[in-house]
């Protein structure tokens, strides 16, 4: 196996995308969720095309809007697009993205009522190589572009790695929170059983005491 050729296998191994799609109605509102590090770089490609392959989605008016939105809920981007669009954006932090699709189909009467699908293509991280490396003779130069390509996607794993580290760690707190509140909890019902059984014997003996049985 050449040098190229394991280039390439590792290029095909370390590749980190997600395709997917689904339906979409009449100004109905479809979202997906992305696990997204902080810092990183997301693309989506998308293609909105009818069920039913005889119709035809060549409409001046049909479009769809893209919203993202961070883990807090923050709008990070909003725009509109055709059918066939690509958008991207970068995460501000670490955590749950929303990523939300909605047709403007009320606007054209040709699919009133007709279900819409959205095929889509998500990317995490830098993914591109450069086009012009593959054509040229000179193998150093696809070589270095290989090599640059298969930085960026170790960059993207380490970050990605940082980024669980992150989340075991804050489950890990929790975990250990949850715990000494438990053991906290059982030494308060513990002593609240002890002072409760000493009153009802302590009642119990001045009530022995007061009727002269002992």
């Amino acid at each position: 196996m050449t040098l190229r050729q394991a280039g390439f296998l590792l290029q095909s191994y370390l590749m980190l995308a997600s395709a997917m799609y689904f339906d979409l109605g009449e100004q109905e509102e479809r979202c997906i969720i992305e696990e997204i590090p902080e810092d990183m770089l997301v693309t989506g490609h998308f293609l909105l095309a009818p069920w039913d392959s005889k119709s035809s989605t060549h409409s001046p008016h049909l479009g769809v809007t893209v919203t993202v939105k961070d883990p807090n809920h923050e709008l990070l981007m909003t725009k509109r697009f055709g059918i066939v669009a690509k958008f991207s954006f970068t995460a501000q932090m670490s955590g749950q993205h929303f990523l939300c699709f909605q047709t403007n189909s009320s606007r054209f009467s040709v699919f009133a009522g007709e279900r819409l699908k959205l095929h889509l293509h998500v990317q995490i991280g830098e993914h591109t190589i450069n086009p012009q490396a593959d054509k040229t003779k000179e193998n150093l130069e696809t070589l270095e572009n290989g090599l640059q390509h298969l930085i960026d996607q170790m960059v993207y794993i380490t970050k990605q790695q940082d980024y669980q580290m992150e989340k075991e760690e804050m489950f890990r707190q929790i975990s250990e929170d949850t715990n000494s509140k438990v053991l906290w909890w059982a030494v308060v019902q513990i002593f609240i059983l002890l002072s409760v059984g000493f009153w009802q014997m302590k009642r119990l003996k001045d009530f022995f005491i007061a009727k002269k049985l002992v």
